[in-house]
This record gives C-alpha cells, sequence and structure tokens, in this order.
C-alpha cells in the first residue's frame, strides 16, 4: 500500500473495523494545526476495570504507538506534540507511564475535565482548535466537543451511546479495537499514517537512527507537570 496515500490509509483502517464518522477532508485540514494530543485513561489504555486502589494499567503496544506519534511529529514539524493523560480516578499508572515516556501533564481524579482543558489552554498555551483527544464514555464528551479532532474508543456495550456521539458530531473516527485490544495504538497508527511519513518514522527508529536519538535526548529532556481536580479545581498534584 502507499503509507502516504489517504484513502489507502483510510480503506485499511476500514478493513479491520475502524469508522470515519468524519469525512477525510477534517483530518487532512486539521491535523497539520495540533499540538497536543489528549487520552482519557480508562477504558482508552485498558479496558476500564479496576483492581484496586493503584488505578488500571496500560499496555507496552499503546506506550510504543504515542512514541511514534511524538516522533512523526518531530520528523515533520521539527517538534513533537505534547502528551496529556485526563483521568476520573488517581490512577497511578498513569503517572508511572508519564514519567518513563516525559508526558506533558498527567490530570488525576478529574470530574469535569473542561476544567483541565481551561487549565491546558492557560498553562500551556495551547487552543482547543489545536488539541486532539481520544475518549470511550459519557464524562469525556464535554471536552471532546470543544476540540479539533475526536477519536472515540469502541466497546459493544453502548450503541445507544455511538448513536448519540454520531448524531451530535462528537467524534471524528471510531476505532476498531476496545481499549483492552491496545486501541491507543491504533489511533496513534492512524494519525501518523495521516502525517505521510509513516515508512520513515518506523525505518529510523528501527535503525536507531541519528535522528531518533536526537529526538530521544530532547523528549527525555521534559518533566512532566502533574495536577488533581478532586476538589473541583485543578491544583498541583499531591500524593498525601
Amino acid at each position: 500500500m502507499d503509507f502516504s496515500n489517504a484513502n489507502d490509509i483510510k480503506q485499511s483502517f476500514e478493513s479491520i473495523g475502524g469508522e470515519f464518522i468524519s469525512p477525510l477532508s477534517v483530518f487532512t485540514e486539521r491535523l497539520p494545526k495540533i499540538k497536543a494530543f489528549i487520552f482519557d485513561w480508562d477504558g482508552v489504555f485498558n479496558s476500564g476495570f479496576k483492581q484496586n486502589d493503584t488505578g488500571s494499567p496500560f499496555s507496552e503496544p499503546s506506550s510504543m504507538g504515542i512514541n511514534m506519534l511524538r516522533f512523526s511529529g518531530f520528523l515533520k514539524d521539527g517538534e513533537a506534540p505534547l502528551i496529556f493523560i485526563i483521568t476520573g480516578e488517581n490512577n497511578l499508572p498513569a503517572i508511572k507511564l508519564a514519567n518513563r515516556e516525559h508526558f506533558a501533564g498527567v490530570y488525576l481524579s478529574v470530574r469535569n475535565k473542561l476544567s483541565a482543558l481551561t487549565h491546558i489552554k492557560k498553562e500551556f498555551n495551547i487552543a482547543p482548535h489545536e488539541m486532539a483527544f481520544s475518549f470511550d464514555d459519557i464524562l469525556d464528551l464535554g471536552l471532546a466537543k470543544e476540540v479539533a479532532l475526536r477519536f472515540q474508543v469502541c466497546r459493544m456495550a453502548n450503541p445507544l451511546m455511538d448513536e448519540f456521539i454520531k448524531a451530535n458530531e462528537i467524534a471524528d473516527y471510531r476505532t476498531a479495537a476496545a481499549g483492552v485490544d491496545h486501541a491507543v495504538r491504533e489511533i496513534c497508527e492512524l494519525i501518523i499514517g495521516f502525517n505521510k511519513n509513516y515508512d520513515q518514522t518506523i525505518s529510523e527508529r528501527m535503525n536507531f537512527s541519528d535522528t531518533y536519538q536526537q529526538y530521544l535526548i530532547i523528549r527525555n529532556s521534559a518533566i512532566p507537570l502533574f495536577f488533581e481536580g478532586k476538589t473541583g479545581e485543578i491544583q498541583p498534584y499531591s500524593n498525601s
């Protein structure tokens, strides 16, 4: 296939069950303006089931996907996009992943995710039309409505919510994979494809090229910021 052809990419993802709710023009017009990718946690990185008080896990395929997404942006623009996690719970694995991968920020225990959106706008000087959001459930819809690109993670259990989202134009793409099946990786692969540098991104990482090493040094110099919203107001995170 042609890794840079939008129609070929669309057909590839449709063949595994992905659904393009918006036309391709939405992706090709809006993606070049995206500076930040925001991810919900529960049901996006995982199944959404809770095992204990530490929170729910993440997968290495999804982590690799985000790293390649950032490297793709670095190759395209000379600067990697920022990565944020916003979760309604105190998900400690999200902190672990953000520290290890040097994300920009994590927002924990946020019930009203629009408050985190407002905080990102102010703290990081990024406008909603420069943001993309990956999500899976009702408490995410307010934020999804405000940003430029929206990726809904598939779950067979909520066909009425799926129809509501489609009718109200709150998502642009619905994944084939559920969270437990590495939906984040699917979303990242799609974005890299639309960046028109999938072959270069993977080849340079595979060969651990000088360019990839340069990106890695810059990436690893970033120090994540952590916030929480359990009081209703976004504040610096405290694990006490």
